[in-house]
């Protein structure tokens, strides 16, 4: 059996995201607010990321912004 290609994102509050489970993602000046809800978000069931915090996950994100 193969390993799975998961990939995971670090974001603030000391939470991981799966990247599979990303439904959308909104640019708030140098933090991103991600939904990973299959039935969508309102703005308290997001999770940030920024850029202070976590760099590497948030360039890898705002690439799609540029």
């Amino acid at each position: 059996m193969e390993p799975s290609n998961i990939s995971y994102l670090n974001a603030d509050n000391n939470t991981i995201i799966n990247e599979n489970q990303i439904r959308w993602v909104k640019k708030m000046y140098e933090c991103l607010e991600v939904c990973t809800k299959s039935n969508g978000c309102g703005s308290t069931y997001t999770h940030k990321i920024c850029k202070w915090n976590n760099y590497e996950s948030y360039m890898k994100l705002n690439k799609h912004f540029e």
